[in-house]
Order: structure tokens, then sequence, then C-alpha cells
């Protein structure tokens, strides 16, 4: 009888599969929220083809896709990359197209990354 009445009641200090679950869910999709936001503060935009910088002060075009990147290391609002510019690998920054110089746009779009996320 008394396992009757205790079998709806978790004991104090267990977690469910489903509370597990819901956390994790809840840390990955703030920490996608958190790249579309500095994406957005950065390129003022929220990804598709964004010029960026290396470290070297090349500028190219890049497909950014939150969250997603087949070809960089995401590290934030930063990701390493190999620069078409350069021909090396470096950490890449989203820039504002408000920001550029005439020059600078003009690199940026003679010079693409490669066509994938």
């Amino acid at each position: 009888m008394l396992s009757l009445l205790t079998s709806g009641r978790r004991r104090r200090g267990t977690r469910t599969r489903g509370s597990s679950r819901a956390r994790r869910a809840a840390v990955v999709l703030a920490a996608i929220l958190a790249e579309v936001a500095s994406t957005w503060w950065r390129a003022g935009r929220l990804g598709g083809n964004v010029v960026v910088r290396c470290r070297q002060s090349h500028v190219f075009t890049t497909i950014w896709i939150p969250a997603v990147s087949l070809k960089s290391i995401r590290l934030g609002p930063w990701r390493v990359q190999r620069c078409p510019v350069g021909r090396h690998w470096s950490l890449v920054t989203p820039l504002k197209d408000s920001e550029l110089t005439d020059e600078q746009r003009r690199s940026a779009a003679a010079h693409r990354d490669v066509r994938v996320p």
C-alpha cells in the first residue's frame, strides 16, 4: 500500500530524463541565440553572405550561418577558417557593410570563400 502512495512522487534530489534533456536544449538554444545576437551586432545582419576580416586585415566574403559551420571552427562571435586572400588559417570576424570603404567592398566581392557554410 505504501508503494502505491509514493509511486507518483519523486525523491528529493533526483532528476528525470526529461528535465535534463530540457536543460540541455535550453543551453543549446541560448548558445545559438547568443551567436545570432553577436552576428547581428557585429555585421548588422543575421547571416548569409557576410564580409569578414582575418587577423592579417584581409577582407573577403564568406557564408556565415549561426550554429552551422562545416569549413570552420566556431568560437562564439569569431571563427577560425581559411583566408582565401592570404591563403592561411586565421581567426575571422564579421564586419558591417556601412563601415567598409569602397576599396574594401570591391576586395570582399572579388575574394569569396568556399561556398559551403
